[in-house]
């Protein structure tokens, strides 16, 4: 994910939406996915995501597919764990192992879940420029200058770090003795140091920056902004075309017979 937020954002559809109308739209469609315990609405709904972030974003699909590690990852492990461990209905069984129908159910609706939410992200992630969210939700959200430029600033050191910790292991390779080998230091005691340089790095850059913040006057108002971020129309059009899609997919998974909710949990 760090590559994601590293990343410069491209020029594309979704780009052009208002920060705080996506977040917002991220934020509902995730809770209400909280909601959903049948696997095939959330995957339904991961499939029409996917679909959206390729073409209104338009990411290359190295990108997607490295940003979907970490979500399919811990999709799969939800899976397996509620396919091993949940009772109910045995499928399979080889001695202390068994499978289960309501694990591979339950397990499937998490996964997917988890996977929805993932590309939901993604898409957010790839489309939007830092300042500009920041700057939306202090103008639009009404979020306090101090609060927005602290968070700001900490995205900023984050976008950074993969830049320092290279830096740091370069210099601990430069000043390597060259009778261990003449390769790169490797072993627990040189990532302990390059983690602790990271880490005094880091702080002493906060220290720097949360001085010349206040020395800007950080919080004082009113303040002024110089290049406003505003909710237009084709927002609203895009927040409404995405909750009617939401609501047609679980109105359609109902009247189907397919939809489960929290009680699934329990039944």
């Amino acid at each position: 994910m760090s590559a994601l937020t590293a990343a410069p954002v491209a020029e594309s559809p979704l780009a052009r939406r208002n920060p705080t109308m996506k977040l917002a739209l991220l934020v509902l469609v995730s809770v209400v996915a909280v909601f959903v315990l049948d696997p095939l609405t959330p995957s339904v709904l991961y499939l029409l995501g996917l679909a959206a972030v390729v073409t209104t974003v338009r990411p290359p699909a190295r990108t997607l597919a490295l940003a979907h590690v970490p979500f399919a990852a811990f999709a799969l492990g939800v899976f397996i764990v509620n396919a091993l461990a949940r009772p109910g209905e045995i499928l399979w069984q080889a001695g202390p192992l068994r499978i289960t129908v309501e694990g591979l159910e339950i397990g499937g609706a998490l996964a997917a879940r988890t996977l929805l939410i993932g590309i939901l992200a993604i898409g957010f992630l790839l489309s939007t420029d830092g300042v500009a969210l920041m700057t939306s939700l202090h103008q639009n959200a009404r979020l306090g200058a101090r609060v927005t430029y602290a968070i700001l600033a900490g995205y900023r050191m984050l976008q950074e770090m993969p830049r320092e910790w290279t830096t740091i292991r370069q210099a601990h390779t430069v000043r390597a003795d060259p009778r261990d080998g003449g390769g790169p230091p490797r072993g627990p005691r040189h990532l302990g140091g390059v983690i602790f340089t990271l880490l005094v790095v880091s702080v002493r850059k906060g220290e720097r920056m949360a001085q010349a913040l206040e020395s800007r006057g950080l919080g004082l108002e009113p303040r002024t902004t110089w290049r406003p971020v505003r909710v237009t129309g084709a927002d609203w059009a895009m927040a409404g075309a995405v909750a009617a899609v939401v609501a047609l997919v679980i109105g359609a998974s109902a009247w189907l017979g397919y939809l489960e909710g929290p009680s699934a949990l329990f039944g």
